[in-house]
């Protein structure tokens, strides 16, 4: 491909970060009570004034890594957001009654009282990222103290008692890992330990061994398929539950895997990486008729149970993004800038909203928009400015390697 196709694309991502940093700038900051709306329509009017942590930590992780790493985002305004998100969520995350003193909320009314809780550890995972990142850039010891407590809970609940988490053994429940929770914990293992050394280093070095041997038990079928859940001796489960399938989620863990290899030398790895959790799930996922991932599938070719599953979402594909820009910058293998260019042509022709700003986050199965509002309970500033950001600075490298 030529160096003026890859401008071309490192052009696109640049100019559409910047219009997603000012749309989330214009409208989703709470100067009453702190903290970011998320609920915000097509246009940047606000629906609702629930406040999400999971998305709170998001909207801060993501401030402060544009701010830290890249020289246009170093703005007073963008740190001074942040500062008051994380603010907002050392105020109010924690639940103080729940029997932990470590367990988040997942919903807060605008002023930060809990309404809903999740038994699940992602409203805690992604206050870790936000601690993190905040102390990075603050300097604050006492913050990033914080998100290594949290972490030593998360780690705890996951690998040794899950009741902190309020969640009873049913009699009928059989115990089932979910991909999302080693996924999740890797990522806040590459979170903790980057660009640090010594103690908190060697202290997750292990959590991260065991978070990849936990995802590659997810290659099931001999190699063929990866499965969203599987038993907890990494075998495959019966119905529904055991056949499904997450491009999306697959093609994420697999950007996450070969992140892992490349930074510890795992050259096979980063091999399974690419073969198996970025291929596999594309080759299956990828609507051969109307373009775009979809979103569930079912290994066996049986209609999947969620009602969702047709949908083209926009998260899965930020996912493939950066999965295929990051693979193709490491092996220079030329399918996989194909596969990138096209799942780019997809993206960029129907979730970005050049008129109001941002992008659409949900489509029909033929690509259209059937949901209009830019951000809701689960789409916040994270999948598409992480995206964009992260392809930003992948085809800098690659262009800056081609140049000298």
């Amino acid at each position: 491909m030529s160096v003026e196709k890859l401008q071309q694309y490192r052009e696109q991502m640049r100019t559409e970060l910047d219009k997603v940093v000012d749309f989330w700038q214009k409208y989703s900051h709470d100067t009453q009570y702190g903290g970011f709306f998320t609920c915000i329509g097509k246009d940047g009017k606000i629906y609702d004034e629930l406040k999400y942590v999971w998305l709170q930590g998001r909207q801060v992780w993501m401030y402060c890594r544009l701010y830290r790493t890249m020289e246009r985002f170093n703005k007073p305004e963008i740190l001074e957001a942040a500062k008051s998100g994380g603010a907002f969520l050392q105020r109010f995350a924690r639940i103080p009654n729940s029997g932990s003193p470590w367990k988040c909320a997942f919903c807060l009314t605008r002023d930060g009282k809990a309404l809903k809780v999740q038994r699940t550890i992602f409203s805690e995972c992604f206050y870790v990222m936000a601690m993190d990142e905040l102390a990075r850039v603050t300097g604050d010891k006492d913050m990033q103290a914080e998100a290594a407590q949290m972490m030593d809970q998360l780690v705890h609940w996951v690998r040794v008692d899950p009741s902190g988490l309020g969640k009873p053994q049913l009699s009928g429940d059989t115990p089932v890992c979910s991909m999302a929770v080693p996924m999740m914990l890797l990522c806040l293992v590459q979170q903790l330990t980057e660009a640090r050394s010594g103690e908190e280093v060697d202290k997750y070095r292990e959590v991260g061994g065991w978070c990849v041997k936990q995802i590659l038990q997810h290659i099931q079928r001999g190699g063929t398929a990866i499965l969203e859940s599987v038993s907890s001796e990494g075998k495959e489960l019966p119905g529904c539950e055991g056949r499904l399938q997450n491009p999306g989620h697959a093609l994420e863990a697999g950007w996450f895997l070969l992140q892992y290899g490349l930074e510890n030398g795992d050259q096979e790895l980063q091999r399974t990486a690419v073969d198996k959790f970025m291929e596999i799930p594309f080759l299956t996922g990828w609507d051969k008729e109307h373009g775009g991932l979809l979103y569930f599938l079912d290994v066996d070719g049986y209609c999947p149970t969620q009602l969702e599953w047709s949908m083209k979402l926009w998260w899965p594909h930020c996912e493939a993004l950066i999965a295929y820009l990051m693979a193709y910058s490491h092996t220079k293998e030329p399918v996989l800038l194909e596969r990138f260019t096209q799942v780019y042509d997809y993206t960029f022709s129907h979730f970005s909203d050049a008129e109001n700003g941002e992008w659409f986050g949900y489509l029909t199965q033929q690509g259209k928009v059937t949901l209009d509002f830019k951000g809701g309970p689960f789409k916040g500033f994270f999948h598409v400015p992480r995206c964009l950001y992260m392809c930003e600075k992948i085809l800098d490298s690659i262009l800056n390697k081609q140049e000298s």
